[in-house]
């Protein structure tokens, strides 16, 4: 698992790609790009709410501390820390 606590800041956006439907659920960071890969489908927000689950255990906080601020049909995301 990718520990992502430095990032985990009170006010901090957090911006992610997100691929669904993958082999497996990981996150990588490659430079200053976070790709989050999920294993759900994108529809009816599941794959957004895996995302969060994910990036939640990645930061080190509960999952309704994060709050999707854009990108909600969309593969690049962006999630604020509340």
């Amino acid at each position: 698992m990718t520990d992502l606590t430095h990032l985990a800041r009170p006010g901090a956006e957090i911006a992610i790609r997100v691929t669904p439907k993958a082999s497996r659920d990981r996150i990588l960071v490659e430079g200053d790009e976070i790709r989050v890969y999920v294993t759900t489908v994108p529809e009816d927000g599941k794959a957004n709410a895996a995302v969060q689950k994910l990036l939640a255990k990645a930061l080190g906080v509960p999952k309704t501390r994060l709050v999707l601020v854009r990108g909600a049909t969309s593969r690049d995301k962006v999630f604020r820390i509340d």
